[in-house]
């Protein structure tokens, strides 16, 4: 057995997209429609091993985060970087205590949803 995605229901298509693929990096990979229901959005990284599925619905419901709900989490080479990108754009982030084992930082996508980003070891 395989993961094959997760799945995040979105308020707003086209800014979501700008944040995982501009912002992240990740890259669009399928779209889709069932029928007049919803739009799907397929992202995933260069090696296409998994992917985020991102649902719009067309009818103008809104969501509550779920609190079953953890987070996305990636992986970056060098954390530092991409704490720069954060701040230049003016993101707000936690960042790991120094003691901790693992370098991450958590900042929030404009659904609300958190992504963690940690260096990878």
């Amino acid at each position: 057995m395989q993961l094959a995605h997760t799945m995040i229901r979105v308020k707003d298509l086209e800014e979501t997209i700008a944040f995982y693929t501009e912002f992240l990096g990740l890259k669009e990979t399928r779209r889709g429609t069932i029928g007049d229901e919803a739009t799907l959005v397929f992202l995933s990284d260069e090696w296409e091993n998994y992917f985020i599925e991102l649902t719009y619905n067309h009818d103008g419901r809104d969501y509550e985060l779920g609190s079953q709900f953890g987070h996305l989490a990636f992986t970056v080479d060098d954390l530092e970087p991409f704490v720069a990108k954060v701040e230049a754009k003016g993101l707000e982030y936690r960042r790991s205590k120094p003691e901790n084992s693992s370098n991450y930082i958590f900042v929030t996508d404009p659904n609300g949803y958190a992504i963690e980003v940690l260096e990878a070891r």
